[in-house]
């Protein structure tokens, strides 16, 4: 296997573990028992399970009015967001995203 094909299959590891750890605990609130602590739906996110929360969260009603919980969330996707797309950048100009920081010449291949 690539590397590029385990990263993929890592990140959908950890969407799904997220995104089930959402609906469990969905169904613990429902049920009255004991609930997933919130730091670890957190770490799920933050762990590169941030589109499988956001994505549980709305679909299950999970957690969607709760604060801090719901910034938190969000400001870990937006993070996720901007590592995606500076990492687009990256790999599609780089030369150009390069010249946009402020990079030596030289320091991008």
């Amino acid at each position: 296997m690539t590397g590029m094909f385990q990263i993929v299959l890592a990140l959908l590891a950890v969407n799904g573990a997220a995104f089930l750890a959402f609906w469990r605990d969905k169904r613990l609130a429902s049920a009255g028992a004991r609930r997933i602590p919130e730091r670890t739906l957190l770490w799920l996110a933050f762990a590169g399970g941030s589109l499988g929360a956001v994505t549980a969260q709305h679909l299950f009603r999970h957690k969607t009015h709760k604060e801090p919980f719901r910034s938190q969330l969000y400001a870990i996707a937006a993070l996720h967001a901007l590592a995606l797309a500076t990492l687009g950048a990256w790999l599609v100009a780089p030369q150009w995203l390069a010249d946009l920081l402020g990079l030596a010449p030289g320091v991008v291949s």
